[in-house]
């Protein structure tokens, strides 16, 4: 018998540390970068993003991952002993092994649970919320705990002008539910792609098995993110298209079937661009990513919990997730709150 999913809660955390353009102009000049306020809004459309400490327990990975998860289980009315499952999306994990999801499990004390990551990066919530979809309507997961969570200012090249000013740091976590196949209020379908040939459009050289770091290496920043902007650009604008009309076309409805589009927070320039491919309305768009940056797989999961905490997403409203990121992946999932 098969079962439908239903995101029942939200919850997202972010560090204490806001970095406005400012800030990062001030860094960037004592590296000898220059760039301007204006030129980061002008080109990404952010003013200001959080920075963690990682020096502070409180600010790692999994532990705004733990923040996040808490309020998630509140507002779902559940306990940790009930999640039967953990998956943490992350391209920026608190160690190697364990996995991130296991810190959050000890954490959280979700001691019923099995727990895994996954690297989609920025995708990585839209695969983590497809994979317990199906684990739930198979009937083998009853409540799941998805949470999207990024540490990756370490990961940063402050060099690099057309990277360092893009990124956050951040958390945020869905509850989801076994609801019966027929109800009104669920994921409806859930779609994904890689295409592995583009990986070179964003990468990190260094840090895993094929490279160790050295010092050597360290010093020409290969531990570093390294991408093509412009390149990305062209591909995200069409993905994200093609994946918000695929979503629609496989659920017999249009653009103006939606009451929400929440794309990945890559940067506005980017979500204008698809939105007006779409021929959507920016009004039917969330946003945080000027006051956020993008945090990768978080961007989606605390947009939409800003949106449900502060009632601008209602209960019955259809609502599109769409998302793409290293690898490259792709993803999308259309639902209804």
């Amino acid at each position: 018998m098969n079962f439908g999913a239903r995101v029942t809660g939200t919850g997202s955390a972010f560090p204490e540390n806001r970095v406005s353009n400012a800030g990062i102009v001030e860094k960037l000049k004592k590296l000898g970068v220059e760039t301007s306020d204006t030129w980061i809004r002008e080109r990404t459309g952010i003013w200001e993003r959080r920075i963690s400490d990682v020096e502070n327990p409180a600010e790692q990975n999994s532990s705004l991952g733990f923040s996040a998860s808490q309020k998630a289980l509140e507002m779902a009315g559940r306990s940790p002993e009930d999640i039967d499952q953990i998956i943490y999306a992350t391209c920026s994990p608190d160690t190697l092994l364990p996995s991130t999801a296991c810190w959050l499990q000890h954490k959280i004390g979700a001691n019923k649970a099995w727990a895994m990551d996954i690297n989609a990066a920025c995708s990585g919530f839209i695969y983590g919320l497809a994979t317990v979809e199906k684990f739930i309507q198979t009937g083998q997961v009853k409540t799941a705990l998805v949470v999207g969570g990024e540490v990756l200012n370490p990961f940063l090249n402050w060099e690099d002008r057309n990277s360092c000013i893009l990124f956050g740091d951040g958390a945020g976590a869905a509850i989801v539910e076994q609801v019966p196949a027929d109800s009104t209020q669920r994921i409806l379908s859930s779609h994904m792609l890689s295409d592995g040939n583009l990986w070179e459009l964003f990468h990190m050289p260094a840090g895993g098995s094929n490279m160790e770091v050295t010092p050597e290496r360290y010093s020409q920043k290969l531990n570093k993110f390294k991408m093509k902007g412009k390149e990305i650009f062209k591909t995200a604008v069409k993905t994200l298209s093609d994946f918000a009309n695929y979503a629609l076309t496989k659920n017999q409805m249009t653009v103006k079937d939606l009451d929400w589009f929440v794309p990945h927070q890559a940067n506005r320039r980017i979500i204008e661009a698809v939105a007006n491919r779409l021929n959507l309305p920016m009004e039917k768009v969330l946003i945080n990513v000027d006051r956020y940056g993008n945090t990768s797989a978080a961007t989606i999961p605390t947009a939409l919990d800003e949106a449900a905490r502060n009632g601008t997403i209602k209960r019955g409203q259809t609502v599109l997730l769409d998302a793409f990121g290293a690898g490259l992946t792709y993803g999308s999932i259309l639902l209804r709150w």
